[in-house]
């Protein structure tokens, strides 16, 4: 079983609390520095999550650790779904999202739950799609979070994530290690003025699985078939499994 490292943002309470109060801390700059920070390449990156998702048309879809909703706002468009749902455990960040939906006029798709990502309160097969974008890492445990994502998908369903990884070849290799360890925390807390929230970031895009290891853990989770392809040089990577 794969148990995510425990890095700590802050000091006290569990890693699911203290995960909520940073991303409650950061959530009014979140979606300034997610575009900042990757040189606006993140749209590109989920439109292209997305595409792996139009020839199947889900009409029910579940976008996990959804944030402040720009995956699950980008999905309705492209999509077109019945229903949408987005689960944070972040109230701050999903506040965010409702406002941005209610912008949209996407308010009759997209709905905001706060939900415990590793114990989710959805009956079995009840999504036609699951998605999530920049969020798994942060969970506590890899293999409870993506069974429980198997377990609430429908028989035949699919899984679509994109997250940040770490370049494997050189030279981005050595250039993303630069940029993440100096660039990124200094200019993270800039913006945010949140001491811990981008170390953070860096800590866990090392700590997480990638590539082959990670295609490996979505079929032990339950997924019949899962296959990655790396974006931009490697520091962003695409899962696509079936149930």
């Amino acid at each position: 079983m794969y148990q995510q490292e425990t890095i700590k943002p802050y000091h006290n309470g569990s890693k699911a609390e203290q995960v909520e109060q940073m991303f409650d801390n950061i959530a009014p700059t979140y979606d300034q520095l997610n575009h900042r920070l990757s040189w606006d390449i993140d749209r590109g990156w989920r439109r292209k999550a997305i595409k792996q998702l139009e020839p199947y048309k889900p009409q029910t879809m579940l976008d996990i650790a959804t944030g402040t909703g720009d995956f699950a706002i980008l999905a309705a468009k492209m999509l077109q779904p019945q229903q949408l749902i987005g689960a944070d455990i972040s109230e701050g960040m999903m506040e965010i999202g409702r406002q941005k939906v209610k912008k949209a006029a996407l308010d009759h798709i997209i709905t905001f739950e706060r939900q415990d990502c590793l114990n989710l309160s959805y009956p079995d097969n009840s999504f036609d799609s699951v998605t999530a974008a920049f969020g798994i890492r942060n969970f506590a445990d890899l293999d409870r979070g993506l069974s429980e994502m198997c377990r609430v998908l429908k028989k035949g369903g699919h899984l679509s994530i994109v997250e940040l990884t770490s370049p494997v070849s050189f030279p981005m290799k050595q250039l993303f290690h630069i940029y993440a360890h100096s660039v990124l925390p200094i200019y993270g807390r800039l913006i945010s003025r949140d001491q811990s929230a981008y170390s953070y970031l860096t800590r866990t895009i090392e700590a997480f699985p990638q590539g082959e290891r990670m295609v490996e853990i979505l079929k032990k989770a339950g997924f019949a078939e899962a296959q990655f392809k790396r974006l931009t040089f490697g520091i962003c990577t695409m899962y696509f499994a079936t149930k």
